[in-house]
């Protein structure tokens, strides 16, 4: 437990947290929403800084990054505890752990340093902060990738977005790359099955991009929600406004925790969410979650359609790159390139 950062006092003795976009009004003793923050007489702690839950050693693909130094490793780590309830969270186990547990925090014990070893001693090119909401750990992941970047290392977030102009700016002082989940254009959705709200993540990824942090966007795809050709046709629109060199993911639904009545997403209408990608403007659209060899995996030059990657699944079978260049046309690739 350490002093949390990015929050006020307010009067009787109560805080206000300003580290994700709830922005909690905490009575003493209470927690907020991502029961990992507690008030403890008119101060609010970081319960779960340093108490890792996960870690592991995972190619950079798998969180998915495809133009962020492709064929690496990144090192990932996460806490319990989420500022979402996203029905269909398929790591529900830890990240709804405290709220299910009487707000017991589990973890075993890693100091800054300790975690910048261990990522170089697996040859990792980058740490990723993931599998649970990162933003609420974010003191932690600010003193991990401080170090971090000390030591050469990048530093990668696996985000929902949910963010406070104050803590997007404070991610960007460290983080070089950012998979943001963008899971609907509409706020009902946001509402009903995350407990959240839309605009602030719409926010979020246009500062962060303004920011100067590569960006990717990942749209899980879920039937009956959000696979409608007019909302992926908009979610299009908005990442073409943000950026046409934003490589967006779209990937597949598959049941899990209170969401078990849908059927998993079939493989055409990932493929019908690609085109629409592509027609749109997107000059990098992947499909993801699918057995590999389905399509929708390589990377392609936007100019003269050249395969410049080519993956089976999170393997890269051949790298065509040149010196982050198409070798046929010499068109510049956007992303971060060994």
């Amino acid at each position: 437990m350490i002093p949390a950062r990015m929050w006020e006092s307010l009067e009787d003795s109560k805080v206000q947290c300003h580290l994700c976009a709830h922005e909690c009004k905490i009575d003493p003793g209470k927690r907020g929403l991502c029961y990992v923050r507690e008030n403890r007489d008119g101060s609010l702690f970081s319960l779960n800084y340093g108490r890792i839950i996960a870690e592991h050693i995972d190619p950079i693909e798998k969180k998915p990054l495809f133009h962020f130094l492709p064929g690496t490793r990144s090192y990932s780590i996460a806490t319990v505890g989420c500022n979402f309830r996203c029905l269909h969270c398929q790591n529900y186990d830890i990240s709804q752990y405290p709220r299910v547990h009487g707000g017991l925090i589990r973890g075993d014990e890693r100091e800054p340093e300790a975690i910048v070893a261990y990522a170089l001693a697996s040859h990792s090119a980058s740490i990723s902060y993931t599998y649970t909401e990162p933003t609420i750990f974010l003191e932690y992941a600010q003193d991990v990738g401080k170090l971090a970047r000390e030591q050469g290392l990048k530093n990668v977030f696996v985000s929902n977005g949910f963010m406070t102009e104050q803590s997007a700016t404070a991610l960007a002082a460290f983080v070089d790359a950012d998979n943001v989940d963008l899971k609907s254009l509409r706020d009902d959705f946001y509402l009903k099955v995350c407990k959240a709200r839309l605009q602030p993540v719409l926010d979020t990824i246009v500062r962060l991009k303004q920011l100067g942090v590569w960006l990717e966007v990942t749209t899980l795809v879920i039937p009956g929600h959000n696979d409608s050709v007019a909302e992926l046709s908009e979610i299009a629109q908005f990442i073409k406004g943000v950026g046409p060199e934003v490589p967006w993911h779209v990937s597949a639904f598959h049941p899990t925790f209170k969401m078990m009545d849908r059927p998993a997403t079939p493989v055409a209408t990932l493929r019908r969410a690609r085109e629409i990608g592509l027609q749109a403007g997107l000059r990098y659209v992947y499909t993801g979650n699918i057995p590999p060899g389905e399509g929708g995996e390589n990377t392609y030059c936007y100019d003269c359609q050249e395969l410049l990657i080519e993956r089976h699944g999170y393997t890269i079978r051949r790298y065509l790159l040149k010196d982050g260049k198409c070798p046929k046309c010499q068109t510049p690739v956007d992303g971060v390139w060994k």
